[in-house]
C-alpha cells in the first residue's frame, strides 16, 4: 500500500495547477479508500474462510458477507470519483494558456 501512496503522491505532484491543499485532501481520501476497501476485504476474507458450506451459515453470515462487498463497492466509487476529478485537473495543467504562449513569443 505504501507503493500506491507514493505512486499517487508523485502523480499529485506532476500536477501544476492544483493548489496544494486540494492535493493534501486528495491524498487523504485516496488513502482512507484504500485502508477501508483493504479492511472490508480482509474481514469478507476471514468470514467467508471460516465459514462452512451449509446453507445455515449462509443464512446466518450472508448479509454481513454483503455489507463487506458493499463496503469494497463504496470505495471503488470513491477512488473513480477521484480519479475523475485529477483527470480535470491533469487536462486543466495541459492546457497551454495563451497569456503564457504570447509572452514566450514576445520574449
Amino acid at each position: 500500500m505504501e507503493k500506491k501512496l507514493k505512486d499517487f503522491s508523485d502523480l499529485l505532484d506532476s500536477i501544476t495547477t492544483s493548489e496544494n491543499k486540494k492535493k493534501f485532501l486528495w491524498k487523504e481520501i485516496y488513502e482512507n479508500a484504500l485502508v477501508d476497501r483493504n479492511n472490508a476485504y480482509m474481514l469478507f476474507t476471514n468470514l467467508y474462510n471460516t465459514m462452512g458450506s451449509a446453507a445455515t451459515e449462509h443464512t446466518t453470515f450472508g448479509q454481513l458477507l454483503t455489507k463487506y462487498i458493499e463496503r469494497m463497492n463504496k470505495s471503488n466509487d470513491q477512488l473513480l470519483k477521484l480519479a475523475e476529478l485529477i483527470a480535470k485537473e491533469q487536462e486543466k495543467n495541459e492546457r497551454i494558456d495563451a497569456d503564457d504562449m504570447f509572452n514566450a513569443i514576445g520574449n
